[in-house]
C-alpha cells in the first residue's frame, strides 16, 4: 500500500539497515510515510527539508550521542520523539525521558507495538474539544502549540518542547482542577513507573522555570502533596 501524500511522516534514524527496512515496511503499510536515516548528521539535514510529525530515534549513533540529540530535538522540534534503543537499564530510560522524549521503546521489539504507540501520540497531539484550538491565554503568557512557544506580556518568546507541551496543555484544558498522577498517566499515555513520574517532575519544574515560578513558592502550578497538581489561573482558548 502507497501511502497518501497527507499520511502523517515518521522521520526514523537507526544504524541497522535491516531495522530501518523493517521499520518503513511495517510503518508504510499501516499507511504512514517515512524516511529513513542511518546517521545524526544525515537525519538532522533531513528536518531541515522535511518536518515530520514523529521521529524514531536510536540512540546507538555512530556520529552523535542519542541522549544529547534527543534533547535537541525536544528543543528544536515540534514532532513526537520515540527513542527505540537496545538500552534496556532503567536509567537510560529515565534519561531519555527527563530530556524530552515523549516515549521508549526497546529493542527487540514488536513492530505492531510501535505503530500503536505511533498512532496514540499522534491521537494526544490532535487533541479534543476545546483543545482544537492551537493558543491559549492565561497569566500575561500566551502558548502557541503550533509553535511551541511561550510569550510573555512583552512580546518575548520562550520556547518548549512537545513533552513539555502536552503536560502545559494537560493544566491548561482543566484549570483550577486537581489532576492527579494516574490521570496524568492516562492522558499522557505513559506507563505507571518511577522513571514516569519522575519525568513528569522534570516537565512541570522546566514548565515554572520558563513561566518564571519561584520553584519554592509557585503560583501558577501548585503541588498538592499525596494527590496531584493543580493549574490556577483563567485560561482563554483561541
Amino acid at each position: 500500500m502507497t501511502p497518501s501524500a497527507q499520511a502523517p511522516h515518521v522521520a526514523i534514524l537507526d544504524d541497522e539497515p535491516e531495522i530501518r527496512r523493517m521499520l518503513s515496511d511495517t510503518l508504510e503499510e499501516a499507511g504512514f510515510r517515512t524516511t529513513c536515516y542511518g546517521r545524526a548528521t544525515e537525519f538532522e539535514a533531513g528536518l531541515k527539508r522535511t518536518a515530520p510529525d514523529v521521529c524514531l530515534a536510536d540512540l546507538g549513533l555512530p556520529d552523535r550521542d542519542g541522549l544529547a540529540l534527543v534533547h535537541r530535538l525536544a528543543l528544536e522540534s515540534g514532532a513526537a520523539i520515540i527513542i527505540i534503543s537496545g538500552r534496556a537499564q532503567g536509567q537510560d530510560r529515565v534519561t531519555g525521558l527527563e530530556l524530552g522524549a515523549d516515549d521508549y521503546i526497546i529493542k527487540p521489539f514488536d513492530p505492531a507495538e510501535v505503530v500503536a504507540r505511533i498512532r496514540a501520540r499522534l491521537r494526544k497531539g490532535r487533541g479534543d474539544t476545546p483543545q482544537q484550538a492551537q493558543s491559549a491565554r492565561f497569566a500575561g503568557w500566551t502558548a502557541h502549540f503550533e509553535r511551541y512557544v511561550l510569550i510573555d506580556a512583552k512580546g518575548n518568546e520562550v520556547p518548549f518542547s512537545h513533552a513539555e507541551g502536552e503536560v502545559l496543555r494537560l493544566f491548561l484544558e482543566s484549570p483550577n482542577r486537581l489532576i492527579s498522577r494516574a490521570q496524568m498517566q492516562e492522558a499522557l499515555g505513559g506507563a505507571a513507573s518511577e522513571s514516569f513520574d519522575r519525568a513528569m517532575d522534570v516537565r512541570i519544574s522546566r514548565l515554572r522555570t520558563k513561566l518564571g515560578e519561584d520553584p519554592k513558592n509557585p503560583h501558577l502550578i501548585k503541588t498538592i502533596y499525596g494527590a496531584g497538581y493543580i493549574f490556577l489561573g483563567d485560561v482563554a482558548w483561541g
